[in-house]
């Protein structure tokens, strides 16, 4: 799988400050009859983000856990179900969900309270690259490189 994302020696044909800046760059190539399998999109200068969804309280934490144990039991319960005696179907499921509301409430209990209050929020993460650049195999760097300057609006990419 990690060779399909190596170049031999790759070379920089340009760097763009959004990806569908990159993506018209490589389109444009393809149209071009270019050998875009020589091509890599590579998001550079990666920065995390944290988007703070609100205040963790007891509440809230026990309440995501019975949420994600009710998932959880559900899944168990209705594997369990296949198994289950005839006229027990309902009953295995019914367990299942039970067990995993109150298994997840408890495991979020513990969880929140050994926290001690050293982050009392809720938020989602994710990384997100500020530049992407188009690399080139070496051998397919002067024809990108032509293909490229004649390209309308070419000349902010590099």
């Amino acid at each position: 799988m990690a060779q399909i994302f190596s170049l031999e020696y790759p070379q920089s044909l340009g760097v763009f400050d959004d990806y569908a800046d990159a993506q018209k760059a490589v389109d444009y190539l393809s149209d071009n009859e270019f050998p875009v399998e020589n091509v890599l999109i590579v998001g550079t200068e990666l920065k995390q983000l944290e988007r703070v969804t609100g205040r963790m309280t007891w509440g809230r934490a026990i309440l995501g856990g019975v949420g994600a144990g009710a998932w959880l039991g559900l899944l168990v319960g209705l594997l369990l179900g296949i198994f289950a005696a005839e006229g027990q179907w309902f009953g295995a499921v019914l367990t299942g969900l039970v067990l995993g509301i109150v298994w997840g409430g408890i495991l979020a209990a513990v969880s929140y309270a050994m926290q001690r209050g050293q982050r009392d929020f809720s938020s989602v993460k994710t990384i997100l690259p500020s530049k992407f650049e188009v690399l080139v195999e070496h051998k397919f760097l002067a024809q990108g490189q032509e293909l490229l300057a004649h390209r309308p609006g070419a000349a902010s990419a590099f």
